[in-house]
Formats: structure tokens, sequence, C-alpha cells
């Protein structure tokens, strides 16, 4: 067959995956990824009035997490890439804030540290499993994490910003964010002993 009897089935095939892919779940995961650097140019120089912004953009892309999850099961528009890109987002929304809060030292680079251990940590084992055909759901737990992790990282963007609140919004946030750490570490212990029982026993 030459290339160019190929072309036209090349172009068909691509089509076909953009349109399976292009669901409003995916594309409001898609607007996730793109607050992320919106984000992080308003927080490089956390102003009260940039930093209000910089939460207010954070607390929307947290916002379609909710959303494109919801949308897809209500649809029924769960996809590959869909499933894909849903925990890379949230993974980069939360360590973008932890990496900019650690700069401007309203976070504990120790507390970014396991954070990120965790997510990397979790993120991999749950690769490994999917190579041998095992899905490793999200656990109830870790969705409680996600939330305060949105929940304390907005609170201390704004502990600069909200000067006239009577809440002690670092302290608010940094003991929100220290219970996200421990519920964190807990689901996490959970993905792993998942992983041993249904993935790493095989090969011992």
């Amino acid at each position: 067959m030459r290339a160019t009897d190929s072309a036209p089935s090349l172009l068909a095939s691509t089509r076909a995956t953009l349109a399976t892919n292009a669901t409003l779940a995916n594309l409001l995961t898609f607007a996730r990824i793109l607050l992320i650097p919106v984000f992080v140019v308003l927080f490089a120089n956390p102003t009260p009035d940039r930093s209000l912004a910089a939460a207010l953009v954070f607390i929307v892309a947290a916002v379609t997490d909710l959303l494109d999850g919801y949308v897809a099961r209500r649809t029924g528009q769960i996809t590959t890439l869909g499933k894909l890109l849903d925990p890379i987002a949230d993974k980069l929304l939360v360590l973008s804030g932890l990496i900019l809060l650690v700069q401007f030292e309203r976070v504990a680079a120790l507390v970014a540290i396991v954070i990120i251990a965790r997510e990397l940590a979790v993120t991999g084992v749950r690769a490994i499993a999917a190579t041998e055909g095992v899905v490793l759901a999200a656990e109830t737990i870790g969705k409680w994490k996600m939330v305060m992790q949105v929940v304390a990282i907005v609170m201390l963007i704004l502990e600069d910003s909200l000067t006239a609140v009577a809440w002690p919004l670092h302290l608010l946030g940094t003991a929100i964010l220290y219970l996200a750490l421990a519920l964190g570490l807990y689901s996490g212990g959970q993905y792993l002993a998942s992983f041993w029982r249904q993935v790493a026993s095989k090969y011992i």
C-alpha cells in the first residue's frame, strides 16, 4: 500500500480518536492543566492582590477536579485519556502550590518533600499495577486528603491578603496541611498493601 493510500485512513483514525476524547470531562481536565501556569504567574510575586487572584484561580482549578469526575460518571464518558490526565493534573496543581509556598517560607520544605515523595510513590505503584492489568482505585481517604490539601494551600496563599479576617490563616492552613499529610501517608500505605496483594505477591 502506498503512503498516499494510507493517508485518508490515518486522518480518519485521528479524527475518531479526537472525537472520542473530546468529552466535557476531558475538557475540564485540560482547563485545570492550563490554569496551573496562570496560578504560578500570579503567585510568583505574592502581593496581596495577586495572592487573592492566585487563590481564586487555584480554587477554580480545584473545582474542575470535582466536576470532571462527576461529569464523566454521569454521562458515561470515561476515557483512557481522562484516567491518565486527571491524577496528573491533580498532582501538578497541588505540587505547584506547595513548591511556591516553600519558596515563600509558608510551608516547611520537609513537609513538601514528604508529600511529593508520597505522590510520586503512589503514581509509580499505580503505573506498575496498570502494566499488570490491575487498577488500584482511589481510596476515599485519598480523596479527602486532596480536599484538605486544597483548603490548606488556599489558606496559606491568602494569609497576607485577608488581614482583616480574625482567623489565623497560617496556623489553620498549616494544621490542615499536616492532617492532609497524615491522611496521605495512611492512604499511601493502603495503596502499597493493595499493590502487594494484587501484584507483588505473584512474583514471590
